[in-house]
């Protein structure tokens, strides 16, 4: 039984990689019905993402499996046929995908008018490089939020992919769409949603930007408050070669990371001296490598030092204020995050993946509204 805010609306997935599963995991853990539409594969092929169609697929969770051949006519049929029944469709191809199958907004919209049809891509729909290839880091970089992460004399450190692909791309087409949902709502017309990895990785940086133009953030990496350049506000080594993070940032907190730490030299007090900094990183960092992490969390964690040690993904869900708020649950066997945020009274629920791409094609089918008779006649004719 499925629970959460979104219960009782139906999302179609066209299945991709990055932002848009990401983005259907999100609307799937929050209760929405989303169904996936998969590619019909041979099975003998090569697969070059092997968590794909498993258990290990953890955005994949929450969703059935509905595997069509978009080349055939009947095939693309069925998807309208859909698409008339649906809420809304995320889709997170290269522009253009969808109009050349026949299956683009304005198609859509002609069946079902309510529709609200969200798109990610990396460079968004219309623009110079729309058309072009892309991965998470360029769409990054052209944000302008790139250049800011990393040391000072080194390149610019990609941030994994969570930047572009999940917080700038998955999360905002979500955002958009239940935005796009609520208004329909009112409305009765649905709409499309252009969510562009490049457009929400320069959003996430709205702070930053603020700051830029006030002139209290230097374009230089590693100088300024949040990027490591600021003695109180970064990580370092400790004696067993793992990690710590302070974030002392406000005077008394500042003080307490010290009183704690036991140090006593003056240097310390000129906390916001930008000319001293790189000088105080330096004692820092002899400071904690005096001390094993564990010796530094027995001493700092918990208090108003605004301390944490940097975990490894082994260690995160064994962490006891993780554990204590189930941050991280355990779904067939493998351990992922927890959805997010909370609700007080429609939690979300992690549900299972399907086990193979088009394995619930029948299940799905038949609570979307198709007779027995109807499924039977699509899998005669290998629709589904």
């Amino acid at each position: 039984m499925t629970s959460g805010p979104l219960q009782g609306l139906r999302v179609i997935e066209m299945v991709g990689i990055g932002p848009c599963p990401f983005a259907a995991m999100m609307l799937a853990d929050m209760g929405a019905d989303v169904m996936r539409i998969d590619r019909k594969q041979d099975p003998s092929a090569p697969n070059p993402y092997p968590t794909l169609g498993t258990k290990y697929d953890v955005m994949a969770r929450g969703r059935r499996s509905l595997a069509l051949d978009l080349k055939s006519p009947r095939a693309r049929q069925l998807l309208l046929d859909l698409v008339g029944k649906a809420d809304a469709l995320v889709e997170g191809f290269r522009p253009g995908v969808m109009e050349r199958l026949g299956l683009g907004p304005e198609v859509c919209h002609d069946r079902n008018p309510k529709l609200v049809y969200g798109r990610v891509t990396g460079w968004g729909q219309a623009g110079p490089l729309a058309q072009a290839a892309g991965h998470d880091l360029n769409y990054v970089a052209l944000s302008g939020m790139l250049h800011a992460m990393g040391d000072a004399d080194r390149p610019p450190a990609p941030p994994l992919n969570l930047v572009g692909d999940f917080g700038g791309g998955g999360m905002m087409l979500a955002f958009g769409v239940v935005c796009a949902m609520l208004e329909a709502r009112a409305s009765g017309r649905g709409q499309v949603v252009d969510a562009a990895m490049t457009d929400g990785a320069a959003l996430l940086g709205a702070m930053t930007c603020g700051l830029r133009a006030h002139g209290t953030w230097s374009a230089a990496r590693g100088a300024n408050l949040l990027d490591g350049g600021a003695p109180f506000y970064a990580t370092y080594a400790c004696a067993d070669g793992r990690f710590i993070a302070v974030g002392a940032i406000e005077p008394q907190f500042y003080a307490r990371l010290l009183a704690l730490a036991g140090s006593s030299d003056p240097a310390f007090a000129r906390q916001w001296d930008r000319d001293d900094w790189p000088a105080l990183k330096e004692k820092f960092a002899a400071l904690f490598a005096t001390r094993t992490r564990d010796a530094w969390r027995a001493l700092l964690e918990g208090t108003d030092a605004c301390f944490a040690p940097v975990l490894d993904m082994d260690e995160a869900p064994h962490h006891p204020h993780n554990a204590a708020r189930k941050t991280f649950v355990d779904v067939d066997g493998v351990t992922q995050p927890a959805p997010a945020p909370r609700f007080s009274r429609t939690p979300g629920q992690a549900r299972p993946v399907a086990a193979a791409p088009g394995e619930d094609g029948a299940a799905v089918l038949a609570d979307w509204g198709w007779s027995e008779d109807a499924i039977a006649r699509l899998r005669r004719d290998n629709i589904v």
